[in-house]
């Protein structure tokens, strides 16, 4: 497998709009709820914050006014570790901020709780976004030179979803091009924000121009139309060398495409994530065959559910700059999932990576037997 051979600014660089969330004080729908608690949320900070805590250097890259609210997520972002110099402040446009209960997004409009997959209830969400500071990003606004400094540029599809000149700005970046990072994808498909005339078809050319790629097996279908389980969504998605395809509760496949190791490049393994190719692009015509591995989810007591699909990306990320093997790269993510499913909030401190390493040795009897419940990530409750 191909390796980033040029040293680079930092591990990780995640782009995207972060915003102020404020969460019930009790159960009950947002009409009825008399105060909110102050929380940040953002699903590429989020990835950034999980990220930094589990030892690594990461850059956020966004747009916020220049309000107290922009100024409360630029602090709480940069106190998780989070280098935030490149994020700039808007004038003349706000902070975007948005109200939620507990449970998942939804993934598809009006689609009721009892019939989505892997949903034990659906989030009833308020965004108040439009005209943000961070819907304002675009080729021209964004420091590009810092949005490519990282051995890994991490991207969504929310921000495509932004506005014509985000999707413009994420176009940009996964263009093909020479010495580009390699460029991770989550579709993280909203399905509030992708109304007509807006088509989240795009978000399928998109993630084909990535080198890893994250999709939901539910979204995929609410999205494109795509159904038939992992098989298929590698048919629809050739291109990226990796793609994981998530089930929920059930579990996540990875599809990897094999290459020889660049030339003058390290071995696979040597801490440097995998490449496709030394512009990022997709491979031609002639792509060597997959290794496909499934590695089943843990049971989680769960407290929250968001944060979940970040913390689980965060994880995949963190084991492939530690040029793990594939299946513990899908294991690490199910761990900092589970972290995440077991706090109230979006981020969850993650395990000690030598008490996560432990984990992820275990055989597989002993994986399908853990159950993991609040405070799980403490030295003490993984202890051997």
């Amino acid at each position: 497998m191909r390796t980033v051979t040029s040293p680079p600014h930092v591990d990780v660089v995640c782009l995207g709009e972060s915003m102020v969330t404020f969460l019930p004080s009790r159960p009950g729908r947002l009409a009825d709820v008399p105060a909110f608690e102050r929380a940040i949320g953002g699903a590429e900070s989020n990835v950034a914050c999980t990220l930094a805590g589990a030892g690594h250097s990461t850059r956020w890259v966004s747009r916020v006014g220049a309000d107290g609210f922009g100024d409360h997520l630029v602090r709480t972002i940069a106190a998780a570790g989070v280098d935030t110099g490149a994020v700039q402040r808007d004038p003349h446009r706000p902070t975007g901020v948005y109200f939620r209960t507990d449970g998942e997004r939804a993934t598809t409009a009006g689609q009721p709780a009892a019939v989505q997959p892997a949903v034990q209830s659906t989030a009833e969400v308020a965004y108040y976004r439009a005209g943000s500071a961070a819907s304002a990003m675009a080729p021209g606004t964004v420091d590009l030179d810092a949005a490519r400094s990282g051995r890994i540029l991490h991207l969504t599809g929310i921000t495509a979803a932004l506005s014509a000149d985000c999707l413009a700005l994420t176009r940009t970046l996964t263009a093909p091009y020479e010495g580009r990072p390699l460029v991770s994808f989550d579709v993280n498909y909203r399905v509030g924000l992708w109304r007509s005339p807006a088509d989240p078809r795009v978000l399928l050319e998109l993630a084909r121009g990535c080198d890893l790629v994250f999709v939901g097996e539910d979204e995929a279908e609410a999205a494109w139309g795509v159904t038939g389980g992992p098989d298929a969504l590698r048919a629809a998605l050739p291109e990226p060398e990796t793609l994981v395809v998530k089930h929920g509760a059930e579990g996540a496949t990875a599809f990897v495409r094999e290459v020889a190791p660049e030339r003058g490049g390290g071995a696979a393994g040597d801490g440097a994530p995998e490449r496709d190719a030394a512009h990022g692009s997709g491979a031609a015509d002639g792509r060597a065959p997959d290794r496909r591995v499934r590695v089943p989810a843990l049971r989680v007591d769960v407290v929250a559910s968001v944060g979940a699909g970040d913390a689980f990306a965060a994880g995949f990320l963190s084991a492939t700059l530690r040029g793990l093997p594939l299946r513990d790269r899908l294991r690490h993510g199910h761990l900092l999932a589970a972290a995440a499913l077991t706090v109230p909030g979006d981020l969850a401190e993650p395990p000690a990576r030598d008490a996560a390493d432990r984990l992820v040795a275990l055989d597989a009897e002993a994986w399908g037997t853990l159950r993991l419940g609040p405070g799980w990530t403490t030295e003490k409750a993984i202890a051997p």
